[in-house]
């Protein structure tokens, strides 16, 4: 006999830790990022859960009694919008086990973070994809998000950023 599916979703807490750890390395490893992930609970409490914090999560907590603790997380943070003059809810990445997905899990944590968004004011929530993640893409595009084709992210890594920050001008 199946046992019964039902989950709510949650801002996390820091007993969560070893979860959201499990969580977000899974998330690397289904993005093909695994060889360069390193990520550790001490960072992840250090930045979310300590008076350094700089991002919150939510987690898609097992309130039933089938499959594991947790489904699926999302981690965000807020940067600003100088043309909207609002703040803007950045996701940095959301994930539901892949066996959960298709069951409404994904909605409810962007359902929570739009709820959020409109508590915080903010005058827009972004995020970015994999340009390969077509399962993503659709589902985004299916709650009205779209792509901001006419923007190219950069990147910078430690050793450039030193050397940035050595530079005299």
């Amino acid at each position: 006999m199946s046992g019964e599916f039902s989950y709510k979703v949650r801002p996390a807490e820091e007993e969560d830790l070893p979860h959201l750890y499990e969580l977000i390395k899974k998330l690397a490893e289904y993005e093909k990022l695994l060889d360069i992930f390193e990520g550790s609970i001490e960072v992840y409490r250090r930045y979310g859960f300590s008076d350094d914090a700089i991002f919150d999560a939510l987690i898609a907590e097992n309130t039933g009694d089938e499959g594991p603790d947790y489904y699926g997380m999302a981690l965000y943070y807020y940067t600003y919008s100088t043309f909207t003059g609002r703040p803007t809810l950045w996701l940095e990445d959301a994930f539901v086990l892949e066996e959960y997905r298709g069951r409404g899990i994904g909605t409810s944590m962007l359902i929570e973070l739009a709820k959020i968004a409109l508590e915080k004011g903010c005058g827009r929530m972004e995020w970015t994809v994999l340009d390969w993640n077509e399962p993503s893409i659709e589902f985004y595009k299916s709650l009205g998000a779209f792509p901001m084709d006419e923007w190219t992210t950069y990147r910078m890594l430690p050793p450039e950023i030193k050397k940035l920050a050595e530079r005299k001008t």
